[in-house]
C-alpha cells in the first residue's frame, strides 16, 4: 500500500511537471483566480498569468490563487512583476502569500509591485508583516548550496505614472502598458496591455464600461474582461432584504455603478477589436441563481464575437509568430 501511494504521488508530481513545461515563444495566459469578492467553491479571487520569455507576471493576485498556482507547479522563481490594477481586498489579498512562495522558490530578485498611488504602501506593509518570517526562513533553510536572500525577499513598489496609458514595464520584447479605467470611488484603478512579438493581451481589472479601453486596446489578441450581472445582483439584492439584511443589500446594490454587464463587455470587446473575449471577475459564478445562459443573455446580440467564460485553471497559448490562439485547461 505504501508502495503506491508512493508511485501515486511520483506520478501526480510527474503529470503537474508536464503540465508546467516551459511554453514555446510567445505569450501564455493563466487564470489563477476568476471570481469576485465573493466566497464560492473552485474559484480564487481575482488573478491572470502572463508568461513570456521565461518569466512570470501576474495581474492582481486575490486571495488563494497562490494555492491554484502551486497545485499547477507554475514556476514561481520566475515570477518579476506583480501589476496591481487597484487596491480593492479582493484583488491583493493574495500578495504577501505569493510573495512568500515565489522567494522560497528561489525567486532572484525583489518582486515589483506596479500599480496606482498606495501600492507602496502595501508593499511598505507586507515586507514589514513577513520581515521575521523571512529571517526565521533564512535561519532554518539557509545551508550549503541553498541560499535565501532577504533583499530578493522584497516587495519593490512602482507607481504607475499619470495619465489615460503609460508604458510601465519593458524587458527585452515584452511592453506592459497600463490603461486608467473608471471605477470610482476606487480611483485611479487601471487595465494593463501586454505585447510580446506580435501578440498581445489586455486586462481589464474592475471597471464600468469605458470605451476608452477599447481604443487602447484596438486589434488585441485576447481581451480579459470583468463582468457583473445587473439583473442578478439586483435579485441577490432584493433577497439579502428580504431575509433581514439591509446592509448587505445596500452594499450590493452598491456595485452596480461601478461594474461592467457582459453586454457592455462584449460591446468593449467589438469596438475593440478583439480576436477573442474571456469573461473573468465573474462576481456570480458558483451561486445558487447563477447559469452560464442567464449571466450572458444578450452577448451575442450585437454581431459576430469570439467569446467565453473564464475558469481557473483555463490557459492561453499566444505563440509568437503566429495568430494562433489556443485554449487549454490545467
Amino acid at each position: 500500500m505504501l508502495r503506491m501511494v508512493i508511485a501515486g504521488v511520483a506520478a501526480a508530481f510527474a503529470l503537474a511537471g508536464a503540465a508546467t513545461a516551459q511554453p514555446a515563444d510567445g505569450l501564455k495566459v493563466i487564470f489563477c483566480g476568476t471570481s469576485g469578492p465573493l466566497p464560492v467553491r473552485d474559484r480564487a479571487k481575482p488573478c491572470v498569468a502572463v508568461q513570456a520569455a521565461g518569466k512570470l507576471y501576474l495581474v492582481d493576485v486575490g486571495p488563494e490563487a497562490t494555492e491554484n498556482l502551486m497545485l499547477w507547479r507554475v514556476p514561481l522563481d520566475q515570477a518579476r512583476a506583480v501589476f496591481v490594477t487597484h487596491l480593492h481586498s479582493d484583488h491583493i489579498g493574495g500578495l504577501g502569500e505569493f510573495n512568500l512562495q515565489s522567494w522560497v522558490a528561489n525567486r532572484p530578485v525583489a518582486l515589483a509591485l506596479v500599480g496606482p498611488t498606495g501600492t507602496e504602501k502595501v508593499a511598505r506593509g507586507l515586507n514589514a508583516a513577513y520581515e521575521n518570517d523571512h529571517a526565521f526562513r533564512k535561519a532554518h533553510h539557509e545551508h550549503g548550496a541553498f541560499k535565501f536572500d532577504l533583499a530578493a525577499g522584497l516587495f519593490r513598489s512602482q507607481i504607475v505614472p499619470k495619465g489615460d496609458t503609460a508604458v510601465v514595464w519593458r524587458d527585452g520584447d515584452l511592453t506592459v502598458t497600463a490603461i486608467r479605467v473608471p471605477h470610482e470611488p476606487v480611483t485611479p484603478a487601471y487595465a494593463y496591455r501586454f505585447d510580446y512579438k506580435g501578440r498581445s493581451v489586455v486586462v481589464s481589472g474592475d471597471t464600468r464600461k469605458h470605451m476608452g479601453l477599447a481604443e487602447a486596446s484596438k486589434s488585441v489578441d485576447v481581451m480579459i474582461h470583468e463582468a457583473q450581472n445587473s439583473d442578478m445582483t439586483k435579485t441577490m439584492a432584493t433577497q439579502l432584504a428580504a431575509i433581514g439584511n439591509p446592509r448587505m443589500s445596500s452594499l450590493m446594490t452598491d456595485t452596480l455603478t461601478y461594474h461592467t454587464t457582459p453586454v457592455e463587455a462584449a460591446e468593449v470587446a467589438r469596438a475593440a477589436g478583439a480576436k477573442r473575449l474571456v469573461l473573468y471577475h465573474l462576481t456570480q459564478a458558483g451561486l445558487p441563481l447563477y447559469t452560464p445562459e442567464a449571466f450572458t443573455k444578450g452577448m451575442d446580440d450585437g454581431g459576430p464575437l469570439d467569446w467565453r467564460l473564464a475558469k481557473d485553471g483555463m490557459t492561453i497559448d499566444l505563440p509568437a509568430g503566429s495568430q494562433e490562439i489556443r485554449f487549454g485547461q490545467f
